[in-house]
């Protein structure tokens, strides 16, 4: 019969997985370029497929987080993106990977013997690459473990102190962002200790006296004017706008204050402490001459309230 197949033929399409598959949607011998070009368009399918699915599912989360946060501000990625990088990473080198072992069955390398190989060989180099498995076994544990996510603002100790928010958490380094916009590689390894800053940022307060001689209420818009001056002038440092609290008597003693919050960038504190505390100073002269810079003391601390921390994380 004119479609019957030949002994030789079906030797020749037994020959590769490739092969079997073309037989078996097309009822047709193919050529080993035809195969090796599918091998290259399947692969390369796959992984524009798995990419696509991460980016919708990043988008997602995205848009719904954006819709709980206050200005539809994204203040830190969930640790599911996280994760759902390294599964993409895994599963991208396990599609090459095949891939490349079909293309070599198509020159007659056994597929069973190159994936044997293959294993043995993965062993002998993880024995030569314990650095590399340290990476990704720590790694996992970072994610797994909640020591810290994708935006949060950290101080990552590794042999000396990094400070920055964290934009990656991979399988060999985890990525941040320091105050200086640099890119900085710290091997998963290395990582000896994790601060986490909650919120994102250091909480400073400056409690700005009020003279006795000058009108409270015109006194706390002159401390809100300068703080918010300071927050648009100053917004890589100053990473929020100001919280301005009412007029607050000192317990047991006759004078008033009114407490800034900032929320700023770690080790930056020094703005706080110098630049605000004298511009408030050259403000308030204004109702007094002698107000000095002892009457604006800046404290740093951490929330204090139960409720609220154990929200922060």
């Amino acid at each position: 019969m004119a479609n019957e197949v030949s002994p030789s033929a079906w030797v020749n399409m037994s020959e590769s997985v490739m092969g079997r598959i073309y037989h078996y949607f097309t009822g047709h011998d193919s050529s080993t370029e035809t195969r090796i070009f599918l091998i290259f368009v399947l692969a390369v399918s796959a992984h524009v497929l798995v990419m696509a699915v991460r980016h919708l599912s990043e988008w997602m989360i995205y848009k719904e987080h954006a819709r709980k946060s206050p200005l539809g501000y994204v203040a830190q990625k969930p640790k599911f993106i996280t994760v759902t990088r390294l599964a993409v990473s895994t599963v991208t080198f396990a599609i090459y990977f095949l891939a490349f072992g079909l293309i070599l069955q198509e020159f007659k390398v056994d597929l069973t013997a190159y994936l044997a190989s293959a294993s043995v060989i993965g062993l002998a180099i993880s024995f030569g690459l314990q650095g590399l498995i340290q990476d990704i076994v720590i790694g996992l544990t970072l994610i797994f473990w909640d020591t810290m996510d994708v935006g949060d603002m950290v101080e990552i100790y590794s042999g000396t102190y990094v400070i920055g928010r964290v934009t990656e958490i991979g399988l060999r380094f985890t990525k941040l962002v320091n105050f200086y916009n640099q890119v900085v590689l710290v091997p998963n390894r290395t990582i000896a200790n994790v601060s986490r800053f909650p919120h994102g940022g250091v909480d400073a307060y400056a409690d700005a006296e009020i003279p006795a001689e000058s009108d409270p209420a015109k006194a706390v818009q002159v401390v809100g004017d300068v703080a918010r001056g300071m927050w648009r002038q100053f917004g890589a440092i100053i990473l929020s706008e100001p919280v301005i609290g009412a007029v607050e008597k000192a317990q047991g003693e006759g004078w008033s204050y009114s407490r800034v919050h900032f929320k700023i960038w770690p080790g930056q504190g020094n703005l706080i402490e110098t630049t605000f505390r004298q511009q408030v100073v050259r403000a308030m002269k204004s109702f007094d001459p002698n107000y000095a810079e002892w009457r604006v003391p800046v404290t740093y601390r951490s929330n204090t309230d139960v409720k609220k921390l154990d929200s922060w994380f």
